[in-house]
């Protein structure tokens, strides 16, 4: 599938904001539970503060099909559009974090989340530990990634 990875344009904040919140959601099967607009101060205000953050676009440039905020020891955030999973786009988003790295990257996903512990074991994370208070009260795996 073509698309391409930008540096974050808050003239995408909406739609990347309405695009994590699906994605989210359907991962782990309960709402949001911060508002839109907390939402919107988060990523143009405070993620970006620790994090690089990448959008990837659709071929067309118009359409936000994939997110992803990291450090080089960290990938804090990596969702991608509900339409769009199994595509490829959370790969290039996550060798992009890898590349940025580092050469050791951490992240946590909820236990519930199966579909994105396939996807980090696939791609070289091992887990290293369980458990992390969250705001959605659910049970987090923490992984690692090291290079090679």
């Amino acid at each position: 599938m073509e698309f391409t990875i930008i540096e974050y344009d808050p003239s995408f904040a909406l739609q990347t904001v309405k695009m994590w919140r699906e994605s989210k959601e359907r991962a782990i099967g309960q709402k949001e539970i911060h508002s839109f607009e907390d939402h919107l101060f988060f990523l143009n205000h405070i993620l970006m503060n620790d994090n690089k953050v990448y959008l990837a676009l659709e071929a067309t440039g118009n359409q936000v099909i994939g997110l992803l905020a990291c450090n080089e020891n960290w990938v804090n955030q990596l969702y991608v559009h509900t339409q769009y999973q199994g595509r490829g786009i959370g790969n290039r988003l996550l060798s992009l974090a890898k590349q940025q790295s580092n050469g050791r990257l951490f992240l946590y996903t909820f236990e519930v989340n199966k579909r994105a512990q396939n996807f980090y074991e696939r791609n070289g994370f091992r887990i290293i530990g369980r458990g992390n208070e969250n705001e959605e009260q659910l049970e987090d795996i923490k992984y690692e990634w090291v290079k090679i």
